[in-house]
């Protein structure tokens, strides 16, 4: 059943087009790779699919309803994102980072209640930081902090789990750590999820189904196998690579 879809999705900011004519399907509980070059319109999709921007043209539907004629509080209970290199200012705890995800869920001038709190708890500990709950965000590494955000993101109990870039700036053991915890979330909690990434080998490693964008147009789409070939990542990237077992770029 498909859970989101953009149609005619067409985006600018002023002059400048961003997005051209973009159609994607997702499923329930698939587990999309969005890549591409730099500035080839990546974040600003994921940021329509959650009605973060509103297409100049065309439509972004959840469940078949289109999306900017649904409530915020619904939007925000079915859909959540982990933006890139999130900047936490006031030194809040773990716990205190995680029940923000509650807020669609908290009435206004409301405290939270049991269920918030058990709802929290599950979500750390799925994210494997319950240890931390204690602990300010700015004690943190990249790593653990990336989890915490993955955990307020759990806490609003969404369908849909839109990742910006979550391994940028991690190294390679907390790279898979990250994308481990994000694949148990799919396959486990049947969480559909949508990710950014610059990696394609980690793209191609974790996602069912790859999203190339060029110049704000979907290039290709499909497996790994077929999206991640010589000649596709020439044309697009410009670049000569060799692949190893299939999906390796070196």
């Amino acid at each position: 059943m498909k859970i989101l879809e953009a149609k005619n999705i067409t985006f600018g900011y002023g002059e400048k087009q961003v997005l051209n004519n973009i159609n994607l399907s997702v499923e329930e509980a698939d587990f999309i790779g969005i890549i591409g070059p730099n500035g080839s319109g990546k974040t600003t999709l994921l940021k329509m699919l959650c009605r973060g921007l509103k297409p100049g043209a065309g439509n972004v539907f959840f469940k078949g309803q289109d999306i900017f004629k649904l409530d915020t509080g619904f939007v925000a209970k079915n859909i959540a994102m982990v933006p890139q290199d999130e900047t936490i200012i006031f030194p809040f705890t773990v716990f205190e980072i995680v029940m923000m995800g509650r807020s669609p869920y908290i009435k206004r001038f409301s405290w939270e209640g049991k269920e918030d709190v058990d709802i929290v708890n599950s979500a750390m500990k799925l994210a494997d930081i319950s240890r931390f709950k204690d602990r300010n965000i700015d004690e943190l590494s990249s790593g653990e902090r990336q989890r915490v955000f993955i955990a307020r993101a759990l806490a609003q109990m969404p369908k849909v789990l839109l990742l910006d870039e979550p391994t940028s700036h991690l190294d390679i053991n907390h790279q898979y750590d990250i994308l481990e915890l994000v694949k148990k979330l799919n396959e486990n909690v049947k969480i559909t999820v949508i990710m950014i990434s610059h990696d394609i080998n980690l793209a191609s490693k974790y996602c069912k189904k790859l999203v190339l964008l060029k110049k704000g147009r979907i290039y290709t789409e499909g497996t790994a196998k077929k999206v991640v070939t010589r000649k596709i990542i020439k044309d697009v990237y410009g670049v000569n690579v060799n692949l190893i077992k299939g999906n390796v770029l070196l």
